[in-house]
Order: C-alpha cells, then sequence, then structure tokens
C-alpha cells in the first residue's frame, strides 16, 4: 500500500489512494496468511519430531547404561576371583596348580550382586601339564559379605569373609543342615553321600527318603554348628549366622545344591 503527498507553495493536495497500492495490499495478506496456516502445520510435526528424538535419545542412553552395567558386573567378576585367587594363594600355600572360578556374577544385574550375601567360588587342583585335566582335590570357598560390600568405588573387600571348605567339611556341613530340616538323626551322612540334596530333601536313586520340613518364610530352626557360625534353616535356603561379626548371610537353595553336585557330581 502506498501513499503519497505533493506540495505547490503553501497549499497541500490530499493524500491519494492508489488502486495499485490496493492489489500489493491483497498480495501481502496472501502471503502472511499462507505462512501463518504453514507455521500452524509445521510446529506440532516439530515438536512431534522432539519428542520422537527424545524418544530415540531416551533408548539409546538405556542400552548404554545397560551396557555400563554389564560391563560393571564382569569387572566385579574378575576383581572377585583375582582377590579370592590371592587369598588362596596365601592361606593355602600347599597348593600349587588348581583352578578357580565363580559362576554367581554370571547373567546378574548390579542390583542382584550388591544384595547377595555370599559369594561362591569352585576350586579343583590339577597336574600341570599340556591340556591338563581337573581331576584332582576339590575345594569350595565362600565368600560371606557385610551390608556395603559393593559400593560407587566397586567391590570392598574388607567387608568379605572367607572359609575354605573341602570335601569331608562339605559333608559334615551338610548332615547338620540336613538334621535341623529334617529332624532325621541317623544314616544321614551315608545317604548324603549316595544321593543328592534336592528342593524337598535327599533323593537317593530318585526316591526322596529325607523330606525336608514344610514351614513359611519366617520361620527357622537354629544349631549351634562351631564356634565361629549357627546354621538356621527355613524353606529357602540354609542361613549361616557368623558369631563375629553378627552377620545373617543366606545359601541360597539352588547354589547349595549346585555346591554339593560338585562335590558329589558321580551321584
Amino acid at each position: 500500500m502506498q501513499f503519497t503527498s505533493t506540495s505547490s507553495g503553501n497549499s497541500y493536495t490530499p493524500f491519494k489512494f492508489s488502486i495499485t497500492s490496493c492489489a500489493e495490499s491483497v498480495h501481502r495478506f496472501k502471503v502472511v496468511s499462507l505462512i501463518a496456516l504453514l507455521l500452524c502445520i509445521m510446529v506440532p510435526k516439530h515438536t512431534e519430531a522432539q519428542n520422537d528424538g527424545a524418544a530415540i535419545a531416551g533408548a539409546v542412553g538405556a542400552l548404554a547404561l545397560i551396557g555400563t552395567g554389564i560391563a560393571a558386573v564382569e569387572q566385579m567378576k574378575e576383581r572377585a576371583e583375582l582377590t579370592a585367587t590371592q587369598w588362596v594363594l596365601s592361606n593355602n600355600p600347599q597348593l600349587t596348580s588348581f583352578s578357580l572360578k565363580t559362576v554367581d556374577f554370571d547373567g546378574k544385574k548390579l542390583k542382584d550382586m550388591s544384595s547377595a550375601s555370599v559369594i561362591t567360588f569352585k576350586i579343583q587342583e590339577f597336574e600341570p601339564q599340556d591340556d591338563p585335566v581337573l581331576n584332582g582335590e576339590k575345594f569350595v570357598l565362600l565368600g560371606f559379605t557385610s551390608h556395603g560390600w559393593i559400593n560407587e568405588y566397586g567391590i570392598d573387600f574388607n567387608k568379605v569373609n572367607w572359609f575354605m571348605l573341602n570335601k569331608a567339611e562339605w559333608t559334615k556341613m551338610m548332615v547338620s543342615y540336613v538334621k535341623i530340616a529334617s529332624g532325621k538323626d541317623s544314616n544321614i551322612e551315608k545317604d548324603i553321600v549316595n544321593g543328592k540334596i534336592v528342593n524337598r530333601g535327599v533323593k537317593v536313586k530318585g526316591k526322596n527318603i529325607i523330606p525336608f520340613y514344610k514351614m513359611s518364610g519366617d520361620m527357622y530352626v537354629v544349631t549351634d554348628y562351631s564356634d565361629q557360625m549357627k546354621f538356621v534353616y527355613n524353606e529357602r535356603s540354609l542361613g549361616i549366622f557368623l558369631k563375629k561379626t553378627q552377620d545373617l548371610v543366606q545359601i541360597k537353595r539352588g547354589s547349595l545344591i549346585e555346591l554339593h553336585d560338585f562335590f558329589y557330581e558321580e551321584n
């Protein structure tokens, strides 16, 4: 739109309205209206794109965190096996060739491991040679943990108490455990040596000959096992009360069965 004015001396000509200016104004109005319409259409799409981008970024971030968690657990597993090996070398110098490994960290999350009250290691001697076979004496190393043993800096091994057991000591422990779990008091060692410990008792040749008590999760049966520990039975686990630290740790039934099979895998 255009406005013009002319002057002649002291007289003034009134402003004149131009037809051409009117056409230009209409054109500009159309352009402005079109831009406004395009903005209305594009802004939601842009917002949606932002939301989609945020969702994608969140998914990538979650995957990165999962990867970091898996890597952290693997690092803790390596550190735990290294520390356990150092403990064995320091406290059992008679062992000169052996294998040591744990499966407690496999498939676990940081949250799972931080709540674990015992980490277990299988140890077996062998004769040094090319492609050696694990056929020597077996041991189990138990690392009983205290609250806060895993923190933001990793594993605090000052909060882990170590106990190493051979087959004879493990069998003695299982006799005590089965006794409080079942009330049976005779032939337990024979049945344990010749059978298998399962969730509901001790099986020999497929028959459950020593059934365990059925109890609720908040009921316990206790026995004084040694100067260092008490055994506590409930339906889900073997509890071990450490007298020195006053900690009650639990070996889950599945881990207990796996360790017993390690010693008596021929059954």
